[in-house]
Parts: structure tokens; C-alpha cells; sequence
């Protein structure tokens, strides 16, 4: 029998509005790892315009900022996630950790309600 298995997308909403997820997650830890927002863009495949719009809405979203940026200059312009932005992602990894653990905890009850077909299904 196959293990049962499950997807996990975390979207953290205020009201209607999302405002923190897995693609903003990875943009943030873009920007990490690169220190610009238009090298994390390149890297995660999107458009700087669609970039600089999320780390807008997330500095807007929360109360405080959670990405600096530097305009240009003789060392050239750049982008840090704050200590802030550093304690939202730390939260967020922590709460999605909390849930697959308690997620694994409790996706074989579905074992009993697959047919035999979906059971034996390979991954």
C-alpha cells in the first residue's frame, strides 16, 4: 500500500487579503541569499516590476517593513530583509513545520477510506 501523503500550502490572510505564502516566503529569502531585488527576481523567474509589487505589499501589510532597499550610488543599490522581516519568516517556518507534523500525525486516517486501486497506486 502506498504511504498517504498530502500538500501543504501555508497563506497567512488578513480579511480577504493574503499577505504572506510560500511565493512571497521565497521571494524574501531571494533577497537573502542575493541582497537585490532585481537579482532575486531574475533567479525566481519573475518580472522586477512583479518583485518590487510583492515586497511592497508586504511592507505595507505588516507593521513594519520587511524588506530595506538602497537606491544606486557608487557601491550600486541593493535590498535587505530587516531583523523584522527575519523574525516573520522565522515564524512562518515554524508554523508550517508545527502543521506537517501534526499533518503526519494524522493522514493515515484517510487509509481506510481510499479504494484498493488508489492504495496500491505507486508515488
Amino acid at each position: 500500500m502506498s504511504e498517504i501523503g498530502y500538500d501543504l500550502r501555508v497563506r497567512i490572510r488578513c480579511g480577504q487579503t493574503r499577505v504572506l505564502g510560500p511565493g512571497k516566503v521565497q521571494l524574501l529569502r531571494a533577497i537573502e541569499q542575493t541582497g537585490s531585488i532585481s537579482a532575486a527576481a531574475r533567479q525566481l523567474e519573475m518580472s522586477y516590476r512583479r518583485a518590487w509589487l510583492l515586497v511592497e505589499a508586504m511592507n505595507r501589510d505588516f507593521r513594519e517593513p520587511l524588506v530595506t532597499r538602497h537606491i544606486g550610488g557608487a557601491a550600486g543599490g541593493g535590498a535587505n530583509v530587516t531583523p523584522f522581516g527575519h523574525t516573520v519568516l522565522e515564524t512562518y517556518a515554524r508554523l508550517e513545520t508545527d502543521l506537517r507534523e501534526q499533518l503526519d500525525a494524522r493522514a493515515a486516517v484517510f487509509a481506510p477510506l481510499l479504494n484498493q486501486a488508489c492504495a496500491d497506486r505507486s508515488p
